[in-house]
């Protein structure tokens, strides 16, 4: 039975594109996207869901964040969601949202961690930093999510070169392009065929 996968977004949805289209091509094994859950009820993703015929749930994030980290977990948990992908979703979710969904949730962040990440290390900021500091190659890593910040289990890495004529938003495009919307389906399907293992602090991918 396939496996039931919600995607959160707070924003356009470029990642989810990816995954939509990585479904429509078959190369998401094991599971399907079910699901489009937003805090901003403009969010494009949302739209991007409708226009596929994959479900979607606003909940505002207005308030206390453990109010709204429970009311986001229960309505997965209500609609028997296996997996979870964050997918520039801005909101950082409370602990019961990890404790629930342990080792079922992942994320995708535009470098090579543990360059560039953790509390902070957003969008353009971490395109801005890497120009900064005159690293030659960047990337994009899929993780899973616990309580630290872009602290998660390493599942899949893929580097990008950086050019010497490279702005922030020309990186950020081409890691998108050349890594995140490469790695972020094979993490899923891989995850959905049941070949991801967490040993400590590794990954181990099972052969098919």
């Amino acid at each position: 039975m396939a496996k039931r996968i919600a995607v959160l977004a707070s924003g356009s949805g470029t990642n989810l594109q990816a995954l939509i289209d990585a479904q429509k091509n078959g190369e998401i094994l094991g599971g399907e996207i079910v699901l489009v859950l937003s805090n901003k009820e403009n969010a494009y993703a949302l739209t991007r869901a409708e226009q596929n015929g994959i479900g979607t749930a606003v909940i505002p994030s207005a308030g206390d964040r453990e109010a709204f980290t429970k009311k986001v977990v229960d309505y997965l948990v209500q609609q028997k969601i296996d997996l979870v992908v964050l997918a520039g979703f801005m909101i950082i979710l409370g602990q019961q949202f990890t404790k629930t969904f342990r080792g079922r949730i992942l994320n995708v962040h535009p470098a090579l961690i543990p360059s560039f990440c953790g509390d902070g290390f957003y969008g353009l900021k971490v395109h801005e930093k890497a120009l900064e500091y005159g690293v030659k190659l960047t990337g994009a890593t899929v993780h899973f999510v616990n309580e630290v910040t872009d602290g998660g289990e390493i599942i899949l890495q893929k580097a990008v070169a950086v050019r010497e004529d490279d702005t922030p938003e020309t990186l950020q495009r081409r890691v998108m392009e050349e890594a995140e919307w490469k790695i972020l389906p094979q993490a899923v399907s891989l995850f959905c065929q049941d070949r991801l293992v967490i040993e400590g602090r590794k990954v181990k991918i099972l052969d098919k």
